[in-house]
């Protein structure tokens, strides 16, 4: 193409551009609940305030760079403290990056169904067994497997810290996959009555779908949870350790900092957004076993909570 088409061409889409822009952009994590929150919170904002909000597929990463940059305006779901040293980069250091006050109470640990517990899998240090864990082995090679997260989260690369510090982790293949693959293999270990340990978090749907049991672990130690920063050092894993319980978690809705000047009236909303345990249930159950598409989810919940939703918006 000549070099004056060529311009002409890039002229008509830096004009198109910006009248095809959304207004708002909201970071639409991975994860059941993140998907959620994420068609929630954009349909409630078009809705209440008139915005054009478009949700996108982020990993997290990706996301608080976007945040930083201006290119992501709203990440719904922060997990702490999974990601507090992206939380202290961009929102302390940098100022980038503002967390909501108010966060869902939430915990993360290690589940296993009721077979596995019925056949002596109750505790974390019964994953140091080889005997036991053996029952967890799909794949015939002699070694169980454990689901562990996915790929992108940070909480995965900690649940690794946690196999090497307890031990497990030399009879046990830690199984990383996105998280309906992980799901459907806990639906299908249920279905089967095969034994099955997988890593967990509340709220969640499984807790309502499945009777499993949370594994139990030592009690949280601040001195002993010592998780060297993936930013500062590519082998974190390996010169990690946690041979604890997680913390006590929360996860909270995040914004771009600037979106208190540009659309002062959105982020004063999203301050007051306050989700409860057992709503986040219902949302991941309607998505994963109802099989409700998030955008008609979000229509369901405002409906539902049309109220409650205009009190956020008030001024």
């Amino acid at each position: 193409m000549p070099a004056a088409a060529l311009s002409a061409l890039a002229s008509v889409f830096a004009l198109a551009g910006p009248g095809l822009a959304a207004d708002l952009v909201i970071a639409e994590p991975n994860w059941p609940s993140g998907r959620a929150t994420a068609h929630i919170v954009s349909a409630a904002i078009e809705r209440e305030f008139g915005l054009d909000v478009e949700t996108r597929q982020l990993g997290t990463l990706t996301a608080f760079a976007g945040l930083d940059s201006g290119e992501v305006d709203i990440h719904p779901e922060v997990w702490r403290p999974n990601l507090d040293d992206l939380i202290k980069r961009y929102a302390v250091d940098r100022g980038s990056v503002t967390v909501s006050l108010f966060g869902v109470p939430a915990w993360q640990g290690l589940c296993a169904t009721q077979d596995a517990a019925a056949a002596g899998l109750r505790d974390v240090k019964d994953l140091s067994d080889p005997q036991k864990t053996a029952m967890l082995d799909t794949d015939g090679d002699g070694q169980g497997e454990m689901w562990v997260g996915a790929t992108t989260w940070s909480s995965t690369g900690i649940e690794k810290v946690r196999a090497n510090s307890y031990g497990y982790a030399d009879n046990l293949t830690l199984v990383e996959a996105e998280e309906d693959v992980g799901m459907a293999a806990v639906d299908a270990a249920v279905a089967t009555e095969r034994p099955m340990v997988f890593a967990c978090y509340a709220p969640h749907h499984v807790f309502k779908l499945h009777d499993v049991v949370r594994l139990t672990e030592p009690d949280y130690d601040r001195t002993k949870w010592q998780i060297v920063s993936p930013a500062e050092d590519p082998l974190w894993i390996s010169k990690s350790s946690a041979p604890v319980a997680w913390n006590i978690a929360h996860f909270h809705i995040a914004y771009a900092t600037e979106l208190a000047t540009k659309r002062p009236e959105v982020a004063a909303f999203l301050e007051k957004i306050d989700f409860t345990p057992a709503e986040i249930t219902a949302m991941t159950y309607a998505l994963q076993v109802d099989r409700v598409e998030p955008e008609a989810l979000a229509e369901q919940w405002i409906g539902q909570h049309e109220q409650r939703v205009k009190g956020w918006a008030k001024p």
